[in-house]
């Protein structure tokens, strides 16, 4: 059943994006068509970044010859998790996430566990100073340096604190009463997203460039078994918990405690698997090194 109901989405976001008519309850008919975001608080932050970055890799590529095909590849890491979370904020599938509760959870696992990881392998934040003018990055470049800054980050980008950072952002937001308020409020709406990518990535920094692999193993396991239970809670609860999020739900063929189980299942298995492959990933990376005898700790300088 609950395969179906995937399947039945599915179809209805593939609607949306190429505007054909379908029919939703039977003989009743609608028209789906294109629903794009364009909210200047999303759209020009994307915009800047993008303008930024760009701007940088043109820089530093004449600048350094000999290191352009690492350019090149981080460079495609960051565009495909800037082009991932452009399509999570901007295109159709934000406009669904404030119908149906489980577009809604599609959306936050793009942000959380594809944009963020993404944008961190590539490592961006030297692209972004190279794209500043001259005398900004300068400056910007001498605050990053300041030990107070550092110590912030280090402590922030840190394993357990990042961790722990993520996990209270999610289950907080995910509180029925919260989650319920940020669908109504605007404001409220943009502070989640803002929690879930900020925290996202302080995680998966710290997976990939502060912690010993086994470490980050560790970790995204744990990652795994608390976003899995917050999924299950969704998915086994015998009521419906987000009342203004599913409400909307029987518009779309689905009733509310159908929206609200659907949802669940997103975070608990497809988002779970992606924990799960990079702490596989992770761990025998980890046996690897030690095998060779290799140092695993990634001594790598904040920022």
């Amino acid at each position: 059943m609950a395969l179906g109901r995937m399947r039945a989405l599915a179809a209805l976001m593939i609607l949306l994006l190429t505007g054909r008519e379908a029919a939703a309850h039977g003989a009743e008919a609608h028209l789906f068509h294109s629903v794009w975001t364009i909210d200047p608080w999303i759209v020009t932050p994307l915009a800047v970044a993008a303008f930024l970055y760009g701007r940088g890799c043109w820089r530093l590529r004449r600048r350094a010859r000999t290191s352009r095909p690492v350019v090149a590849k981080r460079a495609l890491c960051c565009w495909a998790g800037w082009l991932t979370l452009a399509g999570a904020l901007l295109s159709p599938l934000h406009w669904l996430g404030e119908q149906l509760f489980t577009f809604h959870m599609i959306e936050h696992e793009i942000i959380m566990a594809i944009s963020a990881p993404m944008i961190v392998i590539a490592r961006p934040a030297g692209m972004f100073l190279w794209g500043l003018p001259d005398r900004l990055r300068r400056w910007t470049g001498r605050a990053m340096r300041r030990s107070s800054v550092r110590i912030a980050w280090r402590w922030l980008s840190g394993g357990t604190n990042a961790t722990l950072l993520h996990a209270v952002a999610l289950w907080t937001w995910h509180a029925p009463i919260l989650f319920d308020a940020a669908v109504g409020d605007v404001t409220l709406h943009r502070l989640q997203h803002v929690s879930f990518f900020a925290t996202a990535i302080l995680f998966w920094w710290s997976i990939f460039w502060r912690s010993n692999r086994g470490v980050a193993a560790w970790h995204l396991f744990l990652t795994m078994l608390h976003t899995g239970a917050l999924g299950a809670l969704m998915a086994l609860a015998p009521r419906v918990l987000y009342v203004a999020q599913t409400h909307a739900a029987e518009t779309w063929g689905l009733t509310p405690i159908e929206d609200q189980q659907l949802a669940g299942i997103v975070m608990w298995i497809p988002a779970g698997t992606i924990y799960a492959g990079a702490a596989l990933a992770m761990a025998a990376l980890w046996i690897a090194n030690a095998g060779r005898g290799a140092d695993d700790v990634q001594h790598i300088r904040p920022l």
